[in-house]
């Protein structure tokens, strides 16, 4: 059985491991620590299975980050990434709980910004819960996010006001998700605005 040797330091937060006086691989500095390697440290199949499962999870850690770093996403939708990268079950698991523990994934967070950006962006209700839903968030984080927004007449009322009261306005946001009722309310039009 191979003999951990030496694990020196290397830039971006990696270990470099050696086996037997030579250069074995680089490896994340949390896998080694969490795995329990140490100078003078057989590698035997516990061992090995130990690392292995922490490179695992630093992989899907990893993953979750840089898909994180360009916007924000649902636990689901994340836990969906990961799956198309392949990563086993428990690596998942860990990646998420620890991003979540860190409040980098928060379902709360994605359900009300989403929706305000989708509001902001002229849909109704209808519509942001569908987005929302797609997204795979719970339904009281979105009944949470739709309870935050301006009401739907309020913000109908503002594109009709800025659109124009027309009857093909009217139809314009019944199509962007906009409750027929609501509409007939705030713009005073009856069903022959409506879409056939």
């Amino acid at each position: 059985m191979p003999v951990i040797t030496a694990l020196r330091e290397r830039p971006r937060g990696r270990v470099e491991v050696e086996l037997d006086g030579v250069p074995w691989r680089l490896v994340p500095a949390e896998a080694v620590v969490r795995s329990g390697l140490s100078v003078g440290r057989t590698l035997d199949r516990e061992a090995a299975r130990a690392l292995g499962r922490e490179l695992r999870r630093a992989e899907a850690l990893g993953v979750a980050v840089r898909a994180l770093r360009h916007r924000d996403l649902s636990r689901r939708r994340l836990d969906e990434r990961l799956s198309r990268r392949g990563m086993r079950v428990e690596a998942k698991e860990d990646a998420l709980a620890a991003l979540e523990r860190a409040g980098l994934v928060d379902d709360g967070r994605v359900a009300s910004s989403r929706a305000e950006a989708l509001a902001a962006r002229g849909y109704g209700d209808a519509a942001i819960r569908c987005s929302l839903e797609d997204e795979g968030l719970a339904a009281e984080l979105v009944a949470a996010a739709l309870a935050g927004l301006e009401p739907e007449a309020v913000r109908a009322g503002k594109l009709l006001d800025r659109r124009g009261r027309g009857p093909a306005t009217v139809r314009w946001l019944a199509s962007r998700g906009f409750d027929p009722g609501t509409l007939e309310d705030v713009a005073g039009f009856a069903d022959e605005a409506w879409p056939r």
